[in-house]
Protein backbone atom coordinates (compact mmCIF):
# COMPACT_ATOMS: atom_id res chain seq x y z
CA UNK A 1 0.00 0.00 0.00
CA UNK A 2 1.57 3.16 -1.28
CA UNK A 3 -0.14 6.24 -0.16
CA UNK A 4 1.34 9.77 -0.86
CA UNK A 5 0.57 12.91 0.94
CA UNK A 6 1.15 16.19 -1.39
CA UNK A 7 0.05 19.30 -1.07
CA UNK A 8 -0.63 21.68 -4.04
CA UNK A 9 2.76 24.31 -4.72
CA UNK A 10 0.35 27.21 -5.23
CA UNK A 11 -3.53 27.58 -3.45
CA UNK A 12 -6.01 30.16 -5.40
CA UNK A 13 -7.05 33.00 -2.35
CA UNK A 14 -9.90 35.76 -3.05
CA UNK A 15 -10.21 38.60 -2.33
CA UNK A 16 -12.90 39.68 0.55
CA UNK A 17 -15.51 40.26 -2.04
CA UNK A 18 -15.19 36.63 -3.37
CA UNK A 19 -15.18 35.06 0.47
CA UNK A 20 -18.73 37.27 1.25
CA UNK A 21 -22.12 35.64 1.86
CA UNK A 22 -22.58 35.30 -1.98
CA UNK A 23 -19.48 33.77 -2.89
CA UNK A 24 -20.59 30.70 -0.73
CA UNK A 25 -24.05 31.17 -1.84
CA UNK A 26 -22.77 30.38 -5.54
CA UNK A 27 -20.10 27.79 -4.22
CA UNK A 28 -23.67 25.98 -2.58
CA UNK A 29 -25.77 26.57 -6.30
CA UNK A 30 -22.22 25.35 -8.37
CA UNK A 31 -22.80 21.78 -5.90
CA UNK A 32 -25.76 21.67 -6.13
CA UNK A 33 -25.76 21.35 -10.22
CA UNK A 34 -23.29 18.84 -9.90
CA UNK A 35 -24.63 15.38 -10.14
CA UNK A 36 -20.66 13.89 -8.64
CA UNK A 37 -21.55 16.12 -5.91
CA UNK A 38 -24.67 14.75 -5.19
CA UNK A 39 -24.12 11.86 -5.42
CA UNK A 40 -20.86 11.34 -3.49
CA UNK A 41 -22.21 13.56 -0.51
CA UNK A 42 -25.67 11.14 -0.55
CA UNK A 43 -23.22 7.86 -0.03
CA UNK A 44 -21.51 9.77 2.61
CA UNK A 45 -24.78 10.52 4.32
CA UNK A 46 -26.11 7.50 4.21
CA UNK A 47 -22.38 5.94 5.63
CA UNK A 48 -23.22 8.26 8.83
CA UNK A 49 -26.64 7.47 9.13
CA UNK A 50 -25.78 3.96 9.09
CA UNK A 51 -22.62 4.54 12.20
CA UNK A 52 -25.14 6.95 13.98
CA UNK A 53 -28.10 4.23 14.07
CA UNK A 54 -26.05 1.22 13.95
CA UNK A 55 -27.35 -0.33 17.16
CA UNK A 56 -30.93 0.56 15.92
CA UNK A 57 -30.54 -1.31 12.45
CA UNK A 58 -28.38 -4.14 12.99
CA UNK A 59 -30.25 -7.39 12.49
CA UNK A 60 -27.91 -9.64 14.79
CA UNK A 61 -25.43 -8.77 17.54
CA UNK A 62 -22.15 -7.73 15.92
CA UNK A 63 -20.03 -9.93 18.56
CA UNK A 64 -21.75 -13.11 19.37
CA UNK A 65 -19.96 -15.64 17.24
CA UNK A 66 -21.23 -19.15 16.63
CA UNK A 67 -18.76 -21.61 15.19
CA UNK A 68 -21.50 -23.79 13.55
CA UNK A 69 -21.78 -20.60 11.14
CA UNK A 70 -18.61 -19.41 10.77
CA UNK A 71 -17.74 -18.30 7.20
CA UNK A 72 -20.98 -18.93 5.94
CA UNK A 73 -22.25 -17.03 2.28
CA UNK A 74 -23.79 -14.06 1.33
CA UNK A 75 -27.50 -14.89 1.37
CA UNK A 76 -27.08 -17.50 3.95
CA UNK A 77 -30.70 -17.51 6.26
CA UNK A 78 -31.14 -14.64 7.96
CA UNK A 79 -27.26 -13.37 7.32
CA UNK A 80 -27.78 -11.31 4.14
CA UNK A 81 -23.90 -10.74 3.95
CA UNK A 82 -23.02 -13.68 5.30
CA UNK A 83 -20.72 -14.43 8.49
CA UNK A 84 -16.78 -13.49 9.48
CA UNK A 85 -14.25 -16.40 10.40
CA UNK A 86 -16.36 -16.72 13.66
CA UNK A 87 -19.67 -17.09 12.80
CA UNK A 88 -20.52 -12.58 13.35
CA UNK A 89 -22.66 -11.22 11.35
CA UNK A 90 -21.03 -9.80 8.73
CA UNK A 91 -24.26 -6.69 7.76
CA UNK A 92 -23.67 -6.22 11.75
CA UNK A 93 -20.28 -5.77 11.57
CA UNK A 94 -19.97 -3.75 8.49
CA UNK A 95 -22.65 -0.75 10.28
CA UNK A 96 -21.22 -1.02 13.86
CA UNK A 97 -17.70 -0.45 12.05
CA UNK A 98 -18.67 2.11 9.69
CA UNK A 99 -18.27 4.04 13.72
CA UNK A 100 -15.12 3.73 14.27
CA UNK A 101 -13.90 3.87 10.36
CA UNK A 102 -15.62 7.17 9.71
CA UNK A 103 -13.76 8.10 13.40
CA UNK A 104 -10.77 7.11 12.47
CA UNK A 105 -10.41 8.90 8.99
CA UNK A 106 -11.95 12.40 9.88
CA UNK A 107 -10.62 13.13 13.95
CA UNK A 108 -7.19 13.11 13.02
CA UNK A 109 -7.54 15.18 10.07
CA UNK A 110 -9.90 17.92 11.69
CA UNK A 111 -7.47 18.14 14.66
CA UNK A 112 -4.69 18.39 12.13
CA UNK A 113 -6.62 21.18 10.13
CA UNK A 114 -7.02 22.97 13.51
CA UNK A 115 -2.96 22.73 14.09
CA UNK A 116 -1.42 22.97 10.72
CA UNK A 117 -3.52 25.47 9.90
CA UNK A 118 -1.83 27.68 13.14
CA UNK A 119 1.13 26.96 12.55
CA UNK A 120 1.57 27.49 8.53
CA UNK A 121 -0.92 30.88 8.91
CA UNK A 122 1.91 32.04 11.91
CA UNK A 123 4.66 30.96 9.30
CA UNK A 124 2.86 32.59 6.07
CA UNK A 125 2.07 36.01 7.98
CA UNK A 126 5.47 36.42 9.93
CA UNK A 127 7.70 35.39 6.77
CA UNK A 128 11.52 35.89 7.47
CA UNK A 129 13.59 34.14 9.83
CA UNK A 130 10.20 32.53 12.09
CA UNK A 131 8.71 31.07 8.22
CA UNK A 132 12.45 29.48 8.02
CA UNK A 133 12.38 28.25 10.77
CA UNK A 134 8.83 26.80 11.36
CA UNK A 135 8.62 25.56 7.69
CA UNK A 136 12.08 23.69 7.66
CA UNK A 137 11.26 22.00 10.98
CA UNK A 138 7.99 20.77 9.19
CA UNK A 139 9.91 19.64 6.09
CA UNK A 140 11.76 17.29 8.54
CA UNK A 141 8.30 15.28 8.75
CA UNK A 142 6.82 16.18 5.59
CA UNK A 143 10.29 14.37 4.11
CA UNK A 144 9.15 11.06 5.51
CA UNK A 145 6.41 9.11 3.32
CA UNK A 146 3.18 8.92 4.78
CA UNK A 147 2.64 5.25 5.03
CA UNK A 148 5.74 5.05 6.91
CA UNK A 149 5.83 7.73 9.16
CA UNK A 150 2.32 6.50 10.57
CA UNK A 151 3.41 2.80 11.12
CA UNK A 152 6.53 3.96 12.71
CA UNK A 153 4.75 6.22 14.93
CA UNK A 154 2.42 3.55 15.83
CA UNK A 155 4.49 1.14 16.36
CA UNK A 156 6.60 3.17 18.70
CA UNK A 157 3.84 3.95 20.55
CA UNK A 158 2.31 1.20 20.49
CA UNK A 159 -1.05 -0.28 19.17
CA UNK A 160 -4.49 0.89 20.50
CA UNK A 161 -6.89 4.06 19.02
CA UNK A 162 -5.26 6.67 20.53
CA UNK A 163 -1.99 6.14 19.51
CA UNK A 164 -3.41 5.80 15.88
CA UNK A 165 -5.05 8.88 15.86
CA UNK A 166 -2.28 10.62 17.92
CA UNK A 167 0.27 9.40 14.81
CA UNK A 168 -2.09 9.91 11.71
CA UNK A 169 -2.52 13.84 13.42
CA UNK A 170 1.38 13.69 12.92
CA UNK A 171 1.39 12.68 9.64
CA UNK A 172 -1.21 14.94 8.29
CA UNK A 173 -0.03 18.39 10.09
CA UNK A 174 2.78 19.18 7.78
CA UNK A 175 0.83 18.60 4.61
CA UNK A 176 -1.82 20.89 5.16
CA UNK A 177 0.32 23.32 7.37
CA UNK A 178 2.79 23.85 4.08
CA UNK A 179 -1.20 24.67 1.87
CA UNK A 180 -1.80 27.15 5.26
CA UNK A 181 1.90 28.77 4.91
CA UNK A 182 1.77 29.09 0.66
CA UNK A 183 -1.82 30.71 0.56
CA UNK A 184 -1.05 32.85 3.88
CA UNK A 185 1.92 33.93 1.95
CA UNK A 186 -0.08 34.66 -0.93
CA UNK A 187 -2.48 37.05 1.11
CA UNK A 188 -0.45 38.82 3.53
CA UNK A 189 0.89 40.47 0.03
CA UNK A 190 -2.38 42.07 -0.99
CA UNK A 191 -3.12 45.35 -1.11
CA UNK A 192 -6.30 45.20 1.69
CA UNK A 193 -4.06 43.93 4.13
CA UNK A 194 -0.98 46.40 3.24
CA UNK A 195 -3.28 49.36 3.92
CA UNK A 196 -5.12 47.74 7.36
CA UNK A 197 -0.81 47.49 8.28
CA UNK A 198 -0.10 50.98 7.31
CA UNK A 199 -3.54 52.10 9.16
CA UNK A 200 -1.36 50.85 12.10
CA UNK A 201 -3.84 48.11 12.85
CA UNK A 202 -2.59 44.81 15.30
CA UNK A 203 -0.90 42.07 13.73
CA UNK A 204 -3.47 39.42 15.02
CA UNK A 205 -6.67 42.22 14.46
CA UNK A 206 -5.22 41.64 10.44
CA UNK A 207 -5.03 38.12 10.44
CA UNK A 208 -8.14 37.49 12.31
CA UNK A 209 -10.32 40.17 9.78
CA UNK A 210 -8.14 40.35 6.80
CA UNK A 211 -6.92 36.50 6.34
CA UNK A 212 -8.56 34.03 8.03
CA UNK A 213 -11.42 34.54 6.27
CA UNK A 214 -9.78 34.12 2.99
CA UNK A 215 -7.42 31.51 3.74
CA UNK A 216 -9.23 29.07 5.90
CA UNK A 217 -11.63 27.86 2.37
CA UNK A 218 -8.56 26.59 0.47
CA UNK A 219 -7.11 25.04 3.29
CA UNK A 220 -10.24 23.60 4.28
CA UNK A 221 -10.86 21.93 1.14
CA UNK A 222 -7.60 20.70 0.55
CA UNK A 223 -7.97 19.00 4.33
CA UNK A 224 -11.33 17.21 2.76
CA UNK A 225 -9.42 15.46 0.39
CA UNK A 226 -7.26 14.06 2.95
CA UNK A 227 -10.08 12.13 4.75
CA UNK A 228 -9.50 9.57 2.43
CA UNK A 229 -5.79 9.10 3.05
CA UNK A 230 -7.00 8.79 6.62
CA UNK A 231 -9.09 6.14 6.31
CA UNK A 232 -6.79 3.98 4.36
CA UNK A 233 -3.86 4.39 6.79
CA UNK A 234 -6.21 3.89 9.44
CA UNK A 235 -7.46 1.05 7.82
CA UNK A 236 -3.65 -0.29 7.21
CA UNK A 237 -2.95 0.25 10.73
CA UNK A 238 -5.50 -1.97 12.44
CA UNK A 239 -4.86 -4.43 9.09
CA UNK A 240 -1.21 -4.65 10.60
CA UNK A 241 -2.07 -4.86 14.55
CA UNK A 242 -0.86 -1.21 15.55
CA UNK A 243 -5.08 0.21 15.27
CA UNK A 244 -7.97 -1.17 16.41
CA UNK A 245 -7.58 -4.03 18.82
CA UNK A 246 -9.99 -7.14 18.28
CA UNK A 247 -13.17 -7.63 18.67
CA UNK A 248 -13.75 -4.39 17.95
CA UNK A 249 -15.08 -4.17 14.41
CA UNK A 250 -13.61 -1.91 11.87
CA UNK A 251 -12.85 -2.16 8.20
CA UNK A 252 -9.41 -2.53 8.64
CA UNK A 253 -9.38 -5.16 11.44
CA UNK A 254 -12.25 -6.78 9.42
CA UNK A 255 -10.05 -6.83 6.24
CA UNK A 256 -7.24 -8.52 8.52
CA UNK A 257 -8.81 -11.47 10.16
CA UNK A 258 -10.94 -12.28 6.53
CA UNK A 259 -7.42 -12.65 4.81
CA UNK A 260 -7.47 -16.22 5.34
CA UNK A 261 -10.90 -16.59 3.86
CA UNK A 262 -9.86 -14.90 0.48
CA UNK A 263 -10.09 -18.69 -0.94
CA UNK A 264 -13.03 -20.17 0.53
CA UNK A 265 -15.49 -16.77 0.79
CA UNK A 266 -13.90 -14.44 -1.29
CA UNK A 267 -16.98 -12.28 -1.85
CA UNK A 268 -17.26 -12.11 1.93
CA UNK A 269 -13.38 -11.42 2.61
CA UNK A 270 -13.74 -8.72 0.15
CA UNK A 271 -16.70 -6.50 2.11
CA UNK A 272 -14.84 -4.48 4.36
CA UNK A 273 -12.48 -3.32 1.32
CA UNK A 274 -15.03 -2.65 -0.66
CA UNK A 275 -16.46 -0.63 1.93
CA UNK A 276 -13.19 1.25 2.83
CA UNK A 277 -13.12 2.36 -1.39
CA UNK A 278 -16.89 3.19 -1.38
CA UNK A 279 -16.29 5.82 1.68
CA UNK A 280 -12.50 6.59 -0.12
CA UNK A 281 -13.81 7.39 -3.44
CA UNK A 282 -16.86 9.32 -2.23
CA UNK A 283 -14.65 11.83 0.20
CA UNK A 284 -12.44 12.35 -3.18
CA UNK A 285 -14.93 13.03 -5.39
CA UNK A 286 -16.64 15.49 -3.46
CA UNK A 287 -13.44 17.35 -2.31
CA UNK A 288 -12.46 17.69 -6.35
CA UNK A 289 -16.49 19.23 -6.81
CA UNK A 290 -15.97 21.48 -3.90
CA UNK A 291 -12.29 22.70 -5.23
CA UNK A 292 -14.16 23.05 -8.56
CA UNK A 293 -16.86 24.96 -7.02
CA UNK A 294 -14.79 27.13 -5.13
CA UNK A 295 -12.97 28.07 -8.52
CA UNK A 296 -13.96 31.88 -9.22
CA UNK A 297 -13.04 31.31 -13.40
CA UNK A 298 -15.33 28.88 -13.48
Amino acid sequence: MSTAITAPAAVAANTPYERSAGFWTGVLRKLARDPVAIGAAIVLLLLVAMALFAPLLTPHDPYQASMLKRLKPIGFENYLLGTDELGRDMLSRLMVGARLSLFMGITPVLIAFVIGSGIGILAGYAGGLVNTLIMRTIDVLYAFPSVLLAIALSGALGAGIGNALLSLTIVFIPPIARVAESVTTQVRSRDYVEAARASGAEAFTIVRVHVLGNVLGPIFVYSTSLIAVSMILASGLSFLGLGVKPPEPEWGLMLNTLRTAIYTQPWVAALPGLMIFITSISFNLLSDSLRSAMDVKN
